[in-house]
Formats: C-alpha cells, sequence, structure tokens
C-alpha cells in the first residue's frame, strides 16, 4: 500500500552532526518514534496525518551515530492501536529497546502479555485535541488498572492549559505517570507563573510522576533553532526543563522525538539537538540520572 504524505510535511533531518556533547555510555533516547514502513505497516485509517517512513534501521543508525546505546519507542498516532511497526522494531533491537504502546478497552489479556515479552513497557494516553479523537475516561482508567500489574506504566501527553480540567484524572491513575514533554508549557509566561508552577505542583505532590524534559524545538518560541551548527538552541526552553531536571533529578528523562512528527517551522539537526542536554543538566552526576539512571532504572529495571 502507498500513502501520500500530508502536503507540507516536513521530513527528519538527514545527516545530522556529530554532537559536540559526549554522551555518558549507556545513555537512553527515552522518546523517539517508527513510521512504518507504509508499505510493511500501514498508517492508521483514523490518522489525522501521513508522515514520511522512518524505519528501525534509520532510528537505530541514528542511535549509533548520536552516541546512545538504547531507544524507547513510543507508539506514533498515526498508527492509531496497530502496534505492529513499534512491536517490530523492538524485537530487531537486539534488547536494546524498549516500547510505549497504544491500546484499547478491546485488547486481550493475551496481546498484552505478548508485548510485554517484545519489550513493551507502558501505554500513552493523547489528550492533544489536533492528534487524536477523545477517548471515554472509564476506559483509560480501565486499561490502566489492566497493565498495573504488569508493571507498566501511562504515559501522558497533554497541553499546560489542560492540566486544571485532567488534574483529578492523572491523580487517579493506578500506576507510574510519565509526563511528555513537561506537559508543553507556554514558554512565553514566567517559569515562577502560575501555569508551570500548577505542573510542578503536580510532580511535587504526586510521587509516581515523572517528565520528559524533551522536544524543545517543540516549545521553543524565540529559538535559536538547533540549524546550522547552533549549539545553544533554544534558550527559551532551558530554564523550564533546567528547573524540572534539577527538582526532580530522580524522575526526569529525555529523547530526542525523532522523527519529529508534524513539526511545522523547521527540523532540528539531531546532533545539535543534543547539545540541548548540557545547558539543562549542568553537572555529570544530572546528566547521568537524566540519560541513564533513571530511564534504565524505569525501562531495564532488571539490569540496574
Amino acid at each position: 500500500m502507498s500513502f501520500e504524505k500530508t502536503p507540507g510535511w516536513l521530513d527528519w533531518y538527514a545527516g545530522p552532526s556529530i554532537p559536540a556533547f559526549k554522551l555518558p555510555p549507556g545513555a537512553v533516547d527515552a522518546h523517539c518514534h517508527v513510521f512504518g514502513p507504509g508499505a510493511e505497516f500501514p498508517y492508521a485509517p483514523e490518522r489525522k496525518y501521513t508522515p514520511c517512513d522512518a524505519s528501525k534501521h534509520q532510528l537505530y543508525a541514528l542511535r549509533d551515530h548520536l552516541g546512545f546505546a538504547r531507544n524507547v519507542v513510543v507508539q506514533a498516532t498515526c498508527h492509531g492501536a496497530d502496534n505492529r511497526a513499534m512491536v517490530d522494531a523492538l524485537i530487531h533491537s537486539g534488547g536494546k529497546a524498549r516500547g510505549i504502546a497504544t491500546v484499547r478497552r478491546s485488547v486481550t489479556d493475551g496481546e498484552l502479555r505478548a508485548m510485554h515479552e517484545a519489550g513493551v513497557r507502558g501505554v500513552r494516553f493523547n489528550f492533544v485535541k489536533r492528534l487524536v479523537d477523545f477517548t471515554p475516561k472509564d476506559e483509560l482508567m480501565e486499561i490502566a488498572s489492566r497493565i498495573a500489574p504488569l508493571g507498566w506504566h501511562v504515559v501522558i501527553y497533554f497541553e499546560a492549559v489542560d492540566l486544571p480540567e485532567l488534574w483529578d484524572f492523572f491523580t487517579a491513575l493506578p500506576t507510574t505517570i510519565v509526563v511528555d514533554h513537561m506537559g508543553r508549557p507556554d514558554v512565553s509566561k514566567p517559569v515562577d507563573g502560575p501555569e508551570f508552577q500548577l505542573f510542578v505542583k503536580f510532580m511535587r505532590d504526586y510521587p509516581n510522576v515523572w517528565s520528559k524534559v524533551s522536544c524543545p524545538e517543540r516549545l521553543s518560541l524565540s529559538g535559536p533553532k538547533a540549524l546550522g551548527g547552533e549549539r545553544a538552541a533554544y534558550a527559551d526552553v532551558v530554564p523550564f526543563a533546567k528547573a524540572i531536571v534539577e527538582t526532580f533529578p530522580d524522575r526526569v528523562l529525555w529523547g530526542t522525538d525523532w522523527p519529529h512528527p508534524n513539526l511545522k517551522d523547521h527540523m532540528p539537526d539531531d546532533g545539535l539537538l543534543v547539545d540541548f542536554i548540557p545547558h539543562i543538566a549542568a553537572t555529570p552526576e544530572l546528566r547521568r540520572k537524566l540519560l541513564v539512571d533513571n530511564p534504565m532504572r524505569l525501562y531495564w529495571p532488571e539490569e540496574v
């Protein structure tokens, strides 16, 4: 089956630079995706966008180029609840990848066990309205209660303005919770303002909540962009991510978000994106926790 990309789609950056920042041994890219390839793993009929192909081979080549040791492959919304492409990437990773699935209420216990065997360790609930159709909260809570015995966690993706209305649902979840991209803060507002401080309170009051301090290329309003050799990119996002890393050093993760779905403005050089890390994690100890210790504890606890 052939697919035509969404008009204006930005393909991932070919030929990324080698980061100036040397990743610590065992570093984990804790948020990335595979797209198809569509001819092998068709995109979901209900998808909101049609991407370029981005295969497991291309993802793992980038892993090696940037200096990561492992990946956490997050189910992309363009595949809906058909997790075959993601699971295939895990199976062919040589044990170096874990996965986050999207499932429906109809998923069987056998399917969950098979995904666990392949390396899936969580499910993602997406509340970004432009990306997915609404799923009833009772269905999501039922899914959360079914994955909890497997030791899985729930990844939540939402926008900062929606946290107040989602608060009661999030705080009732029976698992570890991992927030994508700091809950998408509006970086034009102050770090110590009420919107971002509500997110800090969420993490402070609920020790089961973790956060990915990733995707500055999505959050930045004033740049500079991770292009053209710029090794101090997305300066306006740094204070937000740095605050989370320093306040909750044992509950933070970082990922490339390759191949960067739905970016409209520019496509970053992934090597320069890695150079964002030392700006938000200022010491070797914080970097080791962010990139090695925390993701290993969450995704490979049997090796810790």
